[in-house]
């Protein structure tokens, strides 16, 4: 090669090139997207956040050592699977959990719901109303249920606009658990027809990326069932980029299909686990946080990377009272010294191996972030 005329050539085009034509420039910095599983309140959970002697509630601790995860992440969507409907607070199966744990999934960086699940109408209308004006308080957006058709209409799907980059999220559960959800309200149903319809819609908006969370699956059933699998072909033929799953309250696969007929790629999570809870059964006890990387060049937008952090749901007994702390598993797997006994620490590696033994036979074109010490390894 011809060094000599190749500089001169390289020097007119960098002064030729304005700076909105910098290939350096006309690539956006990375829009993160972090998804977030079930987040559960059974009746340990709601004694573990009551103050004895005030009576107030304060869940702000069960999310310490994984705040900054969160938080870090451009944006966190998440699973809540209770209700806010005010006292009796309780647990299984009727749920309805004190507002003081959606404040403090806020508060740790979660930064917006989705609340169409088989527990949305544990407490019936009176809840599903309830639960969303207590969400509306605390200014979180949220989607999949909603107070009447007119609202739906009018906020369906949410539109969301992150780093200028436009997001429609549609939510729906495959059902909830028998009870009636009466007239005006409504939960959103896991009825194809109804999420193609909604999908059209979403497409005609034109937004960069279409993402469905779906409430659906076998409980405790590690492998997608066959309705999934073609629940997942049906929705992406019709314009979903992302499909992001709950229910199982177990781990499922995660594929990245990096070739698409648009481009973008495409990501299918099938189960994300529990994200907090009291089921404390192998593989019911942790779950994974999912992050995926979208990057645009020129207008045109594609998924860059895609990764996971195992999670497990740590639970000691200080001053006679069960806690309840989320851990990011890599963190602290080889820090023994921090559990209060060495039989909690084997807890927690015994879900870490059967998880990556798992999940590193399932997924496909995901990677667990490894923290090096100082840093994580995305």
């Amino acid at each position: 090669m011809n060094h000599k005329i190749l500089i001169p050539i390289l020097a007119v085009l960098a002064v030729g090139m304005s700076p909105a034509q910098n290939p350096a420039d006309s690539l956006t910095d990375r829009l993160s997207l972090l998804f977030i599983g079930d987040i559960m309140g059974h009746d340990a959970q709601i004694r573990s956040a009551k103050d004895p002697e005030t009576g107030s509630f304060n869940y702000d601790d069960v999310f310490s050592f994984i705040r900054e995860e969160i938080s870090e992440a451009d944006y966190a969507i998440a699973n809540l699977e209770v209700t806010l409907a005010g006292s009796p607070y309780k647990g299984y199966p009727a749920f309805s959990s004190p507002a003081e744990l959606a404040a403090a999934c806020i508060k740790a960086g979660i930064d917006c719901f989705v609340t169409a699940n088989n527990h949305s109408a544990d407490r019936g209308k009176k809840g599903i109303l309830e639960t969303l004006q207590k969400l509306d308080s605390l200014g979180i957006p949220h989607t999949g249920t909603f107070a009447s058709k007119n609202e739906r209409d009018s906020l369906y799907p949410l539109m969301l606009n992150i780093k200028n980059n436009t997001i429609a999220l549609l939510n729906y559960t495959y059902g909830t658990n028998g009870i009636n959800v009466p007239d005006p309200v409504i939960v959103n149903m896991l009825n194809r027809d109804l999420v193609a319809e909604d999908l059209e819609k979403a497409v005609r908006k034109n937004p960069d990326l279409i993402i469905l969370f779906l409430h659906w699956g076998t409980e405790y059933d590690t492998i997608p069932s066959k309705m999934q699998d073609e629940m997942a072909r049906f929705f992406f033929d019709r314009g979903a980029d992302l499909i992001i799953g709950s229910h199982p309250h177990v781990l499922q696969k995660m594929i990245w299909t990096k070739e698409d007929p648009y481009g973008k790629g495409r990501i299918a999570v099938y189960s994300l686990g529990n994200f907090v809870s009291n089921q404390q059964r192998p593989k019911t006890d942790g779950g994974a946080m999912v992050r995926i990387e979208i990057e645009k060049r020129n207008d045109s937008l594609k998924i860059a990377s895609a990764g996971y952090y195992l999670t497990w749901v740590y639970t000691p007994f200080e001053n006679g009272r069960k806690r309840f702390y989320i851990l990011p598993c890599s963190k602290y797997e080889r820090n023994s010294e921090f559990f209060a006994s060495p039989s909690d620490h084997i807890k927690m590696m015994d879900y870490v191996t059967n998880s990556r033994r798992f999940l590193e036979v399932q997924n496909i074109n995901f990677r667990e972030y490894i923290f090096t010490g100082n840093e994580w390894n995305r």
